[in-house]
């Protein structure tokens, strides 16, 4: 089983970037412990991140030929991307859709995602966890 890992723009900065409300751990810390907790669940992972809509669209669409579903944080594009959601579902392929902070104890804004509709489920709220629930939710769920 190989799983696709999106995060979406400014994942690139955490550990910098408003600790307060993603925390102190970077990129790299998460995708390390999402590939430790894969080895475990006798699961492939690849990690990508971009600051690009295009880009994110075009790494989704591999998945068609070489995963079995989608792990996302699409970020700020949660709410703005007709685009991402569009080519998740054209990969019929299940999804995950996760995010650190809650989202809906964010601005108004936030609360609305185009992502979720297309997804299995949605985890917010549990900084790193949240990508760990979301991923044995994902396994479970390709499992069964």
């Amino acid at each position: 089983m190989k799983i696709l890992v999106v995060h979406g723009p400014n994942l690139n900065l955490l550990g910098e970037r408003e600790p307060e409300k993603y925390g102190k751990r970077t990129l790299e810390d998460i995708n390390a412990a999402i590939k430790k907790l894969a080895g475990e669940l006798g699961t492939e992972v690849e990690c990508f991140q971009s600051n690009c809509e295009g880009e994110l669209v075009t790494k989704i669409q591999e998945v068609k030929q070489d995963f079995d579903g989608i792990l996302i944080n699409p970020a700020a594009y949660t709410h703005t991307s007709v685009a991402i959601r569009d080519a998740i579902l054209a990969v019929t392929k299940p999804c995950v859709e996760v995010h650190l902070s809650n989202l809906y104890t964010r601005e108004e804004f936030r609360h609305h995602s185009y992502i979720a509709p297309v997804s299995v489920g949605q985890i917010s709220g549990f900084g790193l966890d949240s990508y760990l629930l979301g991923l044995k939710a994902l396994v479970n769920h390709l499992k069964s």
